[in-house]
């Protein structure tokens, strides 16, 4: 007997992964590829339940898309999926369907995502580690330094090693028990899904040690930092020399499209983006060389080779990777 963890998203705001479980006699599981099924592997749910049906006619489709061998059980494997419709139309809330229609050339471009999250002690509002009454030091000492949650983020980088997720390292962060997992670089549709099951598997784990993850935002407010998801983006031609120009010209067209971006980067997100630690404000858009408080940053590796990549640090740390993706490749691409 196997497990099949069937994932999807919701059609809350900010949306959330849901997942539910199939016991299945037989499974041949090849990794990110069409296994063989011995049975019709479509799903269905009550979507009543997710804010994406009306009780009267509540019933979402589930249709898988890739696989991923579940590090966290035994004989267990992750279906990760999109939802549709009853009428085989992709439903309103499916974000993956939109960034597939929108992608111009899937091995062209890039993106990777720098995941900050928050631990929470359970059934509190205090942040890992912060004393019982009042504030701890102020931040400085925790980024890459003494912090709290360090064994769930090595967890969390082995388990997704084990599933074949495209992580490539973690950190401690600017604020205590605040963390940091980065995804990719690579082609956006896989970056996009591979985050969405390193969101699920945080959260799994967080469970074992009694805390819970937050992606707000600005989760304690005062003189501390928010959690973002910054984006890095390229295409071939900014990877190529003299990708700079390319660079500099996909920065002018997300300057004329900053409000566009910023509806779909993420809920709350005006609390993060104030102009203050590290953030351009909300209202404003400029980009820079090595300027982290900058909406853009272009790193000083990329101004030295005249190629590489862009950091768009508008996203907030609870943003849709799906739609983020897609607006940026609506508008550097198109």
């Amino acid at each position: 007997m196997q497990k099949l963890e069937y994932l999807w998203l919701d059609g809350c705001n900010p949306t959330a992964i849901r997942s539910k479980t199939k016991v299945v006699k037989e499974f041949l599981h090849r990794q990110h590829e069409v296994p063989e099924w011995g049975f019709d592997p479509i799903w269905g749910f009550d979507g009543s339940s997710t804010e994406q049906a009306e009780g009267g006619n509540s019933d979402c489709v589930l249709k898988p898309i890739k696989t991923y061998p579940n590090p966290l059980e035994d004989n267990s494997t992750i279906i990760l999926c999109e939802v549709f419709n009853v009428d085989n139309t992709p439903h309103i809330s499916n974000s993956r369907n939109k960034l597939v229609n929108t992608v111009v050339d899937s091995t062209k471009e890039w993106v990777g995502f720098e995941q900050e999250y928050t631990l929470f002690e359970n059934d509190t509002t205090r942040p890992y580690g912060w004393p019982l009454n009042g504030d701890p030091a102020p931040q400085g000492d925790y980024y890459c330094g003494r912090n709290y949650g360090e064994s769930v983020g090595k967890d969390h980088l082995d388990a997704c090693i084990m599933a074949g997720i495209t992580i490539c390292g973690m950190n401690a962060e600017v604020m205590l028990g605040q963390w940091e997992y980065q995804i990719g670089p690579g082609p956006s549709i896989d970056m996009c899904d591979d985050l969405w099951v390193a969101r699920w598997l945080l959260e799994k784990i967080c469970e074992k040690y009694d805390l819970t993850v937050s992606l707000h935002p600005k989760p304690i407010e005062g003189d501390w930092n928010g959690a973002g998801c910054h984006t890095n983006f390229s295409t071939k031609l900014m990877r190529e020399d003299e990708g700079i120009i390319h660079i500099d010209e996909a920065c002018k067209k997300l300057s004329k499209n900053h409000q566009d971006h910023i509806l779909v980067y993420g809920v709350d997100n005006e609390k993060r983006l104030t102009g203050k630690h590290e953030t351009c404000d909300i209202n404003t858009f400029r980009y820079g060389i090595s300027d982290r408080g900058a909406s853009i940053r272009i790193p000083w590796q990329v101004e030295r080779d005249k190629k590489g990549y862009f950091e768009d640090r508008r996203p907030a740390a609870n943003c849709d990777p799906y739609l983020v993706s897609q607006k940026l490749i609506e508008t550097v691409c198109k």
